[in-house]
């Protein structure tokens, strides 16, 4: 018996297929072997074309199709990029382009109806300020794109267009209501209030599910056109974030997790609704939430991570791979001898009270400073906005001893980890998955071919852990000084704009 697992990003698509009986990846495709395009319009936009996700979901199934039998499959999970915007008329058509999680348009929207809703009021109940969240960027649409907002039947989060492509159903997931800053945690329902302060139809709202759990079934033409049998189970469907956290088995009062892709996160699972007061780090249902348990995820977001160090990479070590990049760093000494790196230029960062200050290298010596010194100074700058970060997290009770992450991305630097580490003075545990594998796994586990979640994660390996290194730590610490010294006179800069 087989599950499949399908990851959206902002970056890419990854489709797995798992054994459900050893919990291992059997196989797995990422496409396109270039990034996704973002477009971005204006300063601070970014958009992505729905119909681009599913195709690229088509196309890796159909690549799985040339070596497995698609009929195997018995259940599917989706994870996706969280915060998108996808409107759709009622035959189910993208009325137009998702406005994604890094876009600023609705920064003002989101500040104007905090106020008008109320402090006190958005933070009892929904955890957040409306902020740049998905009713807002809905609400940009109400008040910009009129013509487009009196069409709409539905509007859904990434993840439940590719639930609706592959059953036909229009839905969403109570997580994915929290995401949106449309769930009320006071009364466990629809936050309308939110709804009804941007005139947002009720009938907009698609029907809600628990995240694991049966919420639709396959229809004829994905039987037709990816080979998986009509009534297959959707079993599972969380964001990134949250589902990040499950497949790493964070699921626990206490547990942290870590990801490092086009954005970076840190994510600690608490059973307290509590809310920052300035919306820094955001609380949302966690996928094993219930009423009787209450489990949710405190998120930090920073959004130029990955895409940073990618961007960095692509201008000064275009020839070599990643890996030969992160060797080229090791002579340089930690502090990258006085160059600092402000990784924040990926759009209006939560973190820092959804400003936008854009991202900067700073202390440049000419006679001094290689492309190595670059490179290590952008790792180490991005490790020093999560130190940043879990400071906020720390004063709301979240105080890792341990953060659990995949061995991807930005934790493929051994130069990236052990600074991270160090910095923020944790051990990092690496582990052997991924968004697609945990999105499959989830299938399994909400269409019940598991008893239990231990039985769920008896596969789940750690491949290595990382210990603070003191011999660099005393370089760190005063590198990150002058960081946070740069970045509060920038903020200072920003607010007396």
């Amino acid at each position: 018996m087989k599950t499949l697992g399908i990851d959206v990003g902002s970056s890419s698509v990854k489709v797995a297929l798992m054994d459900v009986q050893s919990g291992d990846c059997v196989a797995s495709v990422t496409l396109p072997p270039t990034e996704l395009p973002i477009e971005a319009v204006q300063s601070g936009w970014a958009e992505q074309d729905p119909a681009m996700w599913w195709e690229y979901v088509c196309k890796g199934i159909v690549q799985l199709a040339q070596q497995y039998d698609m009929r195997e499959v018995a259940a599917i999970g989706i994870s996706y990029q969280m915060h998108g915007l996808v409107c759709v008329d009622k035959e189910g058509k993208a009325l137009r382009k998702s406005i994604i999680w890094c876009d600023s348009r609705a920064v003002a929207i989101g500040a104007q109806a905090f106020d008008a809703i109320g402090h006190d009021k958005c933070l009892a109940q929904t955890l957040n300020s409306p902020s740049n969240f998905t009713a807002s960027k809905l609400a940009w649409v109400k008040e910009h794109e009129p013509e487009i907002f009196r069409k709409i039947h539905k509007f859904m989060l990434p993840g439940d267009y590719i639930a609706y492509m592959l059953s036909g159903e229009m839905s969403t997931t109570v997580g994915g209501l929290s995401e949106q800053i449309l769930w009320d945690f006071k009364n466990n329902d629809k936050a309308n209030f939110v709804a009804d302060y941007y005139g947002i139809p009720d009938a907009y709202i698609p029907k809600f599910y628990p995240s694991l759990g049966i919420q639709a079934h396959t229809n004829e033409a994905t039987e037709r056109l990816l080979g998986i049998k009509k009534g297959t189970p959707l079993s599972y469907r969380a964001g990134d974030q949250p589902n990040n956290a499950f497949s790493l088995n964070v699921l626990d009062v206490g547990d942290v997790a870590a990801t490092g892709g086009t954005s970076g996160v840190v994510y600690g699972v608490t059973d307290r609704p509590q809310a920052d007061k300035l919306s820094r780090v955001n609380p949302f249902l966690h996928v094993n939430h219930s009423t009787e348990k209450p489990r949710l995820g405190l998120l930090l977001c920073i959004n130029g991570t990955g895409i940073l160090n990618a961007w960095i990479k692509r201008l000064c070590a275009s020839e070599i791979s990643y890996d030969e990049a992160n060797a080229l760093c090791l002579p340089v000494s930690a502090g990258s001898e006085g160059l600092v790196m402000l990784p924040f230029g990926n759009g209006a960062e939560r973190m820092l009270e959804n400003r936008f200050t854009g991202a900067e290298i700073i202390g440049i010596d000419l006679n001094r400073h290689t492309r190595a010194h670059v490179l290590r100074a952008t790792q180490e700058g991005i490790a020093f906005a999560f130190r940043y970060g879990l400071d906020i997290m720390r004063e709301m009770g979240v105080r890792p001893q341990v953060i659990r992450a995949g061995r991807a991305n930005l934790f493929l630097s051994a130069i990236f980890r052990t600074t991270l580490s160090t910095i923020c003075n944790v051990s990092i545990e690496l582990y052997n998955t991924d968004g697609a594998l945990g999105a499959a796994r989830g299938a399994a586990l909400g269409a019940g071919f598991y008893k239990n979640r231990e039985e769920a994660f008896t596969s789940l390996k750690k491949h290595e852990t990382i210990q603070p290194d003191p011999a660099i730590k005393a370089a760190l610490e005063e590198s990150y000084r002058k960081w946070k010294e740069e970045l509060t006179a920038r903020l200072s800069k920003n607010n007396e704009r």
